[in-house]
């Protein structure tokens, strides 16, 4: 199975900002990954709390093989290059009727990269749905930073519940998904999702990988992982688990999310400034 995309696919990525559907797992592995994922759950209460949500293939070994996944790399590299970094990677799991949804935004109000020489790779782990609450997008809407509000929801799983304020809802596209298919969205792209009405979970896994060639922006240095190509020296590079959740990468992992959340909110608070 290979994930690269066709000239059919590049453009339409090109276009609208996002493309899918893109098998990348059997319907068996995926399903494993998922029992992975719920045995993690289970012994913390049946969910990820946040701080171990943030990259965390940082602390677990088979997470840390998945970005690696050269089925994800093939399509990746298409867009961004052949030299990439794994910037962050995050669970988006909504329980049937918990309310949790996100609104509209775009990533790179919070990436803040030299470029936006990037894609977040969307990984279905079970079906996405519209009645599940699938991601939705506003096709070609790339072109424009848009401003952002930060709300005070907490059922927005956004990090700062960020969000553009006035989006036409009736101009999206639903992003269906089937475990195992992945989409590829730009980082300008505007989208959001609505809640889970659905009998089951919808778990995505959203990777953002970036061109090794693009810095972060400011004063502050970022870290990422060297999953394909040549290092370029932009980044502090991060390591692979000695194992799960070893006592030696929670202690970097930690370090790592208290650096990762500044550059966050300090690009939030940058872009509602200079929109």
């Amino acid at each position: 199975m290979s994930g690269s995309l066709t000239t059919a696919q590049l453009a339409r990525f090109h276009s609208d900002g996002v493309v899918f559907p893109i098998r990348v797992f059997e319907h068996s592995e995926i399903a494993e990954n998922l029992r992975a994922l719920e045995a993690l759950e289970s012994a913390r209460a049946g969910r990820l709390p946040p701080l171990l949500n943030f990259k965390p293939y940082l602390l677990v070994p088979w997470l840390w093989d998945l970005i690696h996944d050269a089925r994800i790399l093939d399509a990746v590299s298409d867009i961004v290059g052949e030299d990439v970094l794994c910037w962050e990677a995050s669970f988006f799991s909504k329980e049937p009727g918990d309310g949790a949804f996100v609104t509209w935004h775009q990533d790179a109000t919070y990436w803040g990269l030299s470029e936006n020489i990037g894609v977040t790779a969307w990984i279905a782990f079970t079906p996405s749905t519209p009645e599940s609450g699938c991601m939705r997008v506003i096709a070609g809407s790339q072109a424009k930073m848009q401003a952002h509000d930060t709300g005070e929801d907490r059922a927005n799983m956004l990090p700062l519940r960020e969000a553009i304020p006035c989006v036409d809802g009736s101009k999206a596209v639903d992003v269906i998904l089937e475990p195992g298919e992945m989409s590829l969205h730009h980082p300008m792209v505007v989208h959001g999702s609505n809640p889970n009405f659905a009998s089951g979970r919808r778990v995505g896994f959203a990777i953002r990988y970036i061109s090794a060639s693009v810095r972060q922006r400011g004063d502050k240095r970022g870290s990422a992982v060297l999953v394909r190509g040549r290092d370029h020296g932009h980044f502090d590079l991060e390591q692979r688990p000695e194992s799960e959740f070893h006592p030696d990468a929670r202690a970097r992992h930690a370090v790592l999310f208290r650096r990762w959340m500044a550059i966050v909110s300090a690009e939030t608070l940058h872009s509602q400034q200079s929109v």
